[in-house]
């Protein structure tokens, strides 16, 4: 049986697609979604607590570098392959190698649930990943380009200030500060609810992922391909840097799952206003309507499957 977090994503998912009246208010969501990431945060950061070092640097160094790589190495062949745009190809390898919380989260459910030893930094992967992909795709499409599309610095400051790396950031800091016992009166609320956050979390985001898979067309039949494929290829990746590193097993696919994400949170946000050009619809199909649930109801378990081989 699938982890019960991934029930709640399929009854979503279900009921869209049945036209349900099912809905769960912005405010709602809103609020899911900030505790969500303070949870993950301040999770990680206890974690941390006592246990940071400089020994991990190089592990941070390769993490970002990932992902640097994986929008280079996808966007010529969204470009040739694929057949999209310009601005198109540059936004979904963005997006591709950015991250995805939502996914995060149900792999560090699945961890937990599976009683995978995991090193208490992987939370820290979420940020160190996302921004340098957000920079590579918008670096890509200036090259080709040829034209300017604002301010780097500009970008760097909306990335380094959004809520989910204010929340992830802060939470960790909080956490790392106090440690599991200091602030146990308040941290203990928030991640004895991790999974009933996540849980509602995922019912929303099985009725947003439907609700994305209306728009599917034949004529997307490539880019339906590549946002099925992909995930896998990538994940290989996370494996391998996993063993470069010696992680334990729950790290080790806590990395793959990343690398295996897609953002629809933050790269939809950044590359919008960065690269008008872009079709956002496009990503978000790809990202949230096919990646993301493939990687929630399959992925995770066949990754886990692969490190154990």
């Amino acid at each position: 049986m699938p982890d019960i977090v991934v029930m709640f994503f399929l009854l979503g998912l279900i009921a869209a697609l049945l036209r349900s009246d099912l809905t769960v208010p912005k405010a709602a969501y809103d609020m899911l979604s900030l505790l969500l990431m303070l949870t993950i945060g301040l999770k990680g950061g206890m974690a941390l607590y006592g246990n940071l070092h400089w020994q991990m640097l190089p592990e941070f160094l390769l993490v970002i570098a990932l992902g640097a790589l994986i929008p280079l190495m996808l966007f010529p062949v969204l470009r040739r392959v694929i057949g999209l745009s310009l601005a198109d190809s540059a936004s979904l390898a963005a997006h591709y190698g950015s991250v995805s919380a939502g996914t995060f989260a149900v792999a560090l459910a699945y961890v937990e649930s599976h009683q995978l030893s995991v090193g208490p930094e992987v939370t820290i992967y979420l940020v160190l990943m996302e921004l340098p992909a957000i920079i590579v795709g918008l670096l890509l499409f200036r090259r080709y380009q040829g034209g300017q599309t604002g301010s780097l610095g500009a970008l760097w400051h909306e990335a380094l200030t959004s809520r989910g790396v204010i929340l992830l950031l802060g939470g960790v800091l909080i956490g790392l500060l106090y440690g599991p016992q200091k602030g146990a009166a308040v941290t203990d609320l928030y991640t004895g609810a991790f999974k009933a956050i996540l849980a509602l979390f995922l019912l929303e985001m099985g009725m947003v992922a439907a609700e994305t898979l209306r728009t599917v067309s034949l004529r997307y039949w490539r880019l339906i391909a590549f946002a099925l494929l992909a995930p896998s290829v990538l994940a290989l990746l996370g494996i391998a840097a996993g063993k470069v590193l010696g992680l334990s097993e729950g790290s080790t696919l806590i990395l793959a799952s990343l690398t295996a994400s897609a953002s629809y949170i933050a790269a939809p946000v950044a590359i919008k206003s960065s690269i008008p050009q872009a079709d956002i619809g496009l990503a978000m199909l790809s990202s949230l309507g096919l990646t993301f649930p493939f990687n929630v109801l399959l992925g995770i378990g066949f990754y886990h499957y692969l490190i154990a081989l």
